[in-house]
């Protein structure tokens, strides 16, 4: 089955409904910041099994207490509905 990638007005419009998340090179993007490196690796194995469970993995970059995530679709060629279905997991 085809993922469809979402048109500028449809991503504009899902931002609406995240917190802190923005594009940054055509990727769904969010900086977060933990205490120290024990709690940004605790949110990674969670992020990871959630990724799993979607089969929608998250480009992501750990700095000691801090992790930089990006979500595209590659299969879409950008940014589809999976992305904010994983954005909304990962804040919960």
């Amino acid at each position: 089955m085809a993922i469809d990638r979402l048109t500028e007005a449809q991503i504009n419009q899902e931002l609406t409904t995240l917190n802190g998340w923005q594009i940054v090179e055509g990727k769904l993007h969010k900086v977060y910041q933990f205490p120290d490196f024990v709690a940004a690796f605790a949110f990674m194995t969670k992020v990871a099994l959630l990724a799993e469970k979607l089969d929608h993995h998250p480009e992501w970059y750990n700095v000691y207490n801090r992790v930089t995530i990006d979500l595209t679709t590659h299969d879409a060629g950008g940014i589809s509905a999976r992305d904010f279905a994983l954005a909304r997991q990962i804040d919960q």
